[in-house]
């Protein structure tokens, strides 16, 4: 398996963010242009006729023809979504132009409670600060600031230092923020990406990619992504550290049809993709039994009570050094059973590192 993939494991505290995309081609390409025709009437004060929203919509996505038929579908679209979209003849022809409905702020009525959950989420999302994603929770979260009354803000101040929030990493992507979203643009126009990617392996090595999602887990950014070409490997993790550039081309892919990425994650016990999975027997201490109960390993784990207290875990990974940290980190009190290949690792393991001490 890839370099790429890390040794991760998972428990079902972890926060997992899934930003997947659509397999149903039709479907995300129509979203994509409406989404388009937004921004364009968005920045365009005085609207656009059929024919100048087409051009843009051409011009900026980077397709090769689209029917006027076409954006004008899109436009009823978008009207029958509940978007004020006005209409008005001009002189160069019938123009589209967002109404005041779409330019109006909307106001939300927020309780306290509610306040402090947004609030809590926020701070478990940090590692995303300097990407597109934290711009959007920064300027949403100025906003309600921005609405409240001083007392409202005062209270809110006092009754926030009642629950915390901690163990989330010291760690941001600000220095990503161009890599994020040129591989964010790629993922929802369906770009080639060329990468100049440090693996284990191959440091600073330039590949083609085609990127399908971005995953958040345990404070790490992930591309989805398979590499142009390799019919061995559909799908492998890149870790977001690792990238030194992501250059989209003027190069398309197309999304398989049978792609489940959802299926693919939920596979393993961490970060690791595939779709055969290994059922690993692991022998759990009485002493430490109840920390495995506390904090599952998989959602489809199982537990087999011994008469002494202990307990057998039988847990799906799709590689071996998803579970060998976690049983490692347990020191005496957890002991791999099957299968022997991993049994066999941590013993070599264990003896390198009793030599080097």
């Amino acid at each position: 398996m890839e370099a790429a993939n890390e040794p991760i494991g998972n428990s079902q505290a972890h926060s997992v963010i899934h930003f997947s995309i659509n397999s149903k081609m039709a479907r995300n390409e129509q979203l994509i242009r409406q989404h388009k025709i937004l921004q364009i009437l968005e920045r365009i004060r005085f609207g656009e006729t059929i024919e100048e929203i087409r051009h843009d919509v051409i011009e900026e996505l980077g397709l090769s023809k689209i029917s006027s038929r076409t954006i004008l579908r899109d436009l009823e679209a978008l009207q029958a979504a509940g978007f004020d979209i006005q209409t008005i003849d001009v002189d160069r022809g019938k123009v589209y132009k967002l109404g005041p409905r779409s330019k109006a702020p909307a106001k939300i009525a927020a309780s306290s409670t509610e306040l402090i959950s947004l609030f809590l989420g926020r701070q478990l999302l940090f590692p995303l600060a300097g990407t597109p994603f934290w711009q959007g929770i920064e300027t949403f979260w100025q906003k309600i600031q921005d609405e409240l009354p001083v007392g409202v803000v005062e209270h809110y101040e006092r009754f926030k230092k009642t629950l915390r929030v901690l163990g989330v990493a010291a760690k941001n992507y600000e220095k990503h923020h161009g890599i994020l979203g040129t591989i964010h643009r790629a993922i929802m126009e369906h770009r080639v990406l060329e990468i100049k990617y440090h693996s284990l392996e191959n440091p600073g090595k330039v590949r083609y990619v085609e990127p399908y999602s971005v995953v958040l887990y345990n404070s790490s950014l992930y591309i989805l992504a398979r590499e142009k070409g390799d019919q061995a490997h559909p799908v492998r993790n890149w870790k977001l550290d690792r990238f030194e550039k992501a250059v989209a081309l003027d190069e398309y892919f197309k999304v398989p049809s049978d792609l489940d990425l959802d299926r693919f994650i939920g596979q393993g016990a961490g970060i690791f993709l595939g779709e055969k999975r290994i059922e690993f027997k692991i022998w759990i201490s009485r002493e430490a039994a109840v920390w495995v109960r506390e904090e599952p390993w998989h959602p489809d784990q199982s537990i087999k009570q011994l008469n002494d207290g202990a307990i057998e875990l039988m847990v799906p990974a799709v590689d071996e050094r998803e579970i060998i940290p976690k049983v490692l980190s347990f020191g005496p009190n957890a002991k791999i059973l099957a299968p022997t290949q991993s049994k066999n690792a941590i013993k070599a393991m264990l003896a390198q590192m009793l030599a080097q001490y």
